[in-house]
């Protein structure tokens, strides 16, 4: 029961209507639209009503600035990511090349050719841009861009297997994040899945004895976020290609990470670049646009004209087809990779991927020393990162974290906290911020940061 002394309190608190007409509000009613500053007012007398306060005493107008700054705080915002992912899916995968994001800029200002012809002056297609630059980057007949990878998968079961069998590995229906699980998304093709062999081994036996009157692909997904090691078998496309062309059966790959130039120079090997998979005997490919190509979130398929076609017809294209921003991007980015060199450079995550271990280090270091002449106490270590995105999962990239010292999990939250939120990763009780998978324009954003929630 309240006593009388706290409903006093309370009845001292000034009413909305009142807040509205004092001076220092009205100062953040002329920069603020009236019904933001009302509805923060509103929360700061139900914060002062809630607490024992001394009602006298309150700065009114600091209080609601607080609650503006987070009511007019957009939800998605730009985070800072010193975690070592590179791709990491929960922060937007794949940072955009600065080409890039010059042509989103471009096209978002005004009207585009999106789907008109220029030469004729009548309709066109949306699904003509990008087309030619993926053929002569992967050596595919035709393509198609949509609106992301799951969906590229669907569309082509749909477009090439609805109604009839496609014969799958069990070893590779897998969950992939936010626990979507790959056969849930191919049942919605309208295909029926014929599972062969077992978790840990498939033999190319048992494709050959699922072949039949009702089969209408062949589908091999790439396993996103881990690998098997041990006793396990599986079979390549190379192997199922001339199988598949005896019984005149398509290959649908799921690629999954879009890659386009061979990494194992750089200690990263396995995984087949989008024409080697082609090459290797597949119908149609598949990939993210977001992962290791480096672009914006796209499904992309490349492939023979004739499936290619039947997707690009099927009624699933509409429902799942790319705005201009997003081919803007594309475009953009797949336009760097005609010079390999400058690929390298210029797409933020192939940068950062390949970044010699001793540059990230000399980073570290001068951030750390940045920081120690504030009093701040840091100190360089190494640690592992790794691409994300289920790219090279069993591969770890030598790298260089700032460790910061004091009760890890405090300062892990202030820095998610900060104007531009800092993400790391706390690992035997320390915060470790690893500058592999920071741009390195960002060095000084990042030492702001860490004063801010250490001052």
């Amino acid at each position: 029961m309240s006593t009388r002394h706290e409903a006093d309190a309370r009845r001292a608190i000034p009413s909305v209507s009142a807040l509205l007409e004092s001076a220092a509000i009205r100062q953040l009613l002329a920069a603020h639209p009236r019904s933001a500053v009302v509805k923060a007012i509103r929360a700061a007398v139900a914060d002062v009503r809630d607490a024992d306060s001394a009602i006298a005493h309150i700065d009114w107008k600091a209080r609601v600035e607080k609650h503006l700054a987070s009511i007019e705080r957009r939800s998605l915002r730009r985070v800072i990511n010193a975690t070592g992912v590179i791709l990491h899916t929960n922060l937007g995968r794949a940072p955009l090349a600065a080409a890039a994001i010059d042509a989103i800029r471009e096209l978002a200002a005004g009207h585009t050719n999106l789907e008109y012809d220029l030469e004729s002056g009548t309709r066109g297609s949306r699904y003509v841009h990008c087309v030619d630059l993926l053929r002569d980057l992967t050596g595919a007949e035709d393509a198609i861009v949509v609106n992301n990878g799951a969906a590229a998968l669907v569309l082509a079961l749909s477009a090439i297997a609805r109604g009839r069998e496609v014969i799958v590995s069990r070893g590779e229906l897998i969950e992939i994040g936010g626990s979507f699980r790959v056969p849930d998304i191919m049942a919605r093709s309208g295909a029926e899945l014929v599972e062969v062999g077992t978790t840990n081994r498939t033999h190319v036996d048992d494709y050959l004895r699922a072949i039949g009157q009702r089969t209408g692909a062949i589908a091999k997904i790439h396993r996103s976020n881990f690998s098997q090691e041990g006793f396990v078998a599986d079979v390549e496309v190379r192997s199922l290609a001339p199988i598949a062309r005896e019984h005149g059966i398509p290959i649908v790959h799921d690629l999954g990470s879009g890659l386009m130039i061979d990494l194992a120079a750089h200690g990263l090997a396995g995984e087949p670049t989008a024409r080697q998979a082609l090459e290797a005997g597949a119908t149609v490919v598949i990939m993210s646009g977001d992962k290791l190509l480096g672009g914006p979130q796209a499904g992309i398929a490349v492939g023979s004209r004739e499936m290619i076609g039947r997707m690009r017809k099927d009624p699933f294209a509409r429902a799942m087809r790319v705005d201009k921003l997003t081919i803007a991007g594309l475009t953009a980015t797949l336009e760097l990779y005609r010079d390999p060199e400058v690929a390298m450079r210029e797409i933020p995550a192939l940068s950062m991927i390949t970044a010699p271990a001793g540059i990230v280090r000399q980073r570290c270091e001068a951030v750390a020393s940045t920081l120690a002449a504030d009093g701040i106490a840091a100190e360089v270590r190494d640690s592992e990162a790794s691409v994300g995105a289920g790219a090279f999962p069993a591969t770890g990239i030598p790298s260089s974290s700032v460790a910061l010292s004091g009760e890890a999990n405090a300062i892990e939250a202030k820095l998610r906290a900060h104007s531009t939120p800092v993400i790391g990763r706390i690992s035997d009780g320390t915060l470790h911020l690893d500058l592999r998978s920071v741009d390195p324009e960002l060095d000084r954003d990042l030492i702001d940061a860490i004063r801010t929630a250490l001052s």
